[in-house]
């Protein structure tokens, strides 16, 4: 297995929430990192601040909705060992009264995006024999909730998707993980698309859901969890 200190890990939605501590909990590991948001100055910030703890970070600025060139571009930014695929959207409707535009919306975000970095990655993980994708997937695709029909339809694909990759990437020695936390505190609950009204200190922190990221990865590579729920201990969803 390749050294912790020689592993290059991408992370996508890494400019905030989980995909920002992630890339910080990676990097305190000895990771280098390459980073994919389209929000260019708080990559550029986050990859400063991985750097100052001595690892090689680099920021890719990619609109991962613009789904038609997402491939393209995840392979300029060159094999990597470790795929997080972390950037995704929310939005709260009933079914009758989506819009067909949000609904493909959200879909290409949460469920086309992935499948085309990890397209993007597969060659050179398979020329090396190994490699480890990590889909965040949500409890939205484990079990419905009302008026989240377009999220957890994205994220039930999302589970299906990861499960599927397991069996095919198996033989070439590549792990394919699925991690599905609850509720967490991020800037998806001040989005204008989620209507939704929780108590957000009783959600997970992005940092938690990062500790159980990095945590799997670090496995040995013979062992995987393939598919990890994450709860908040106190109730919340």
């Amino acid at each position: 297995m390749t050294s912790q200190n020689q592993q290059r890990v991408l992370i996508t939605g890494a400019s905030s929430g989980i995909g920002r501590a992630t890339a910080l909990a990676f990097a305190k590991t000895g990771a280098n990192l390459a980073l994919v948001s389209r929000s260019n100055d708080a990559l550029t910030t986050l990859a400063q601040e991985a750097q100052s703890l001595g690892v090689e970070a680099k920021a890719y600025c990619i609109d991962l909705a613009c789904i038609e060139q997402v491939a393209e571009k995840i392979t300029e930014v060159g094999a990597v060992d470790v795929l997080v695929n972390n950037a995704g959207i929310g939005y709260t409707a009933e079914l009758s009264e989506t819009p067909l535009s949000e609904w493909q919306s959200v879909l290409d975000l949460n469920l086309t995006s992935p499948l085309q970095c990890i397209q993007a990655v597969l060659p050179s993980m398979r020329a090396k024999g190994r490699g480890s994708i990590v889909n965040v997937v949500s409890i939205g695709g484990r079990q419905v909730f009302s008026q989240w029909g377009a999220y957890c339809t994205s994220k039930f694909g999302l589970m299906a998707l990861t499960k599927t990759l397991a069996l095919e990437e198996r033989s070439h020695g590549i792990r394919v993980m699925a991690i599905c936390p609850g509720a967490v505190n991020t800037s998806l609950w001040d989005s204008p698309d989620v209507d939704a009204d929780f108590e957000r200190s009783a959600m997970l922190s992005s940092e938690d859901v990062a500790q159980a990221i990095v945590s799997a990865v670090q496995l040995p590579q013979h062992a995987v969890i393939e598919e990890l729920v994450l709860m908040p201990n106190v109730g919340t969803f």
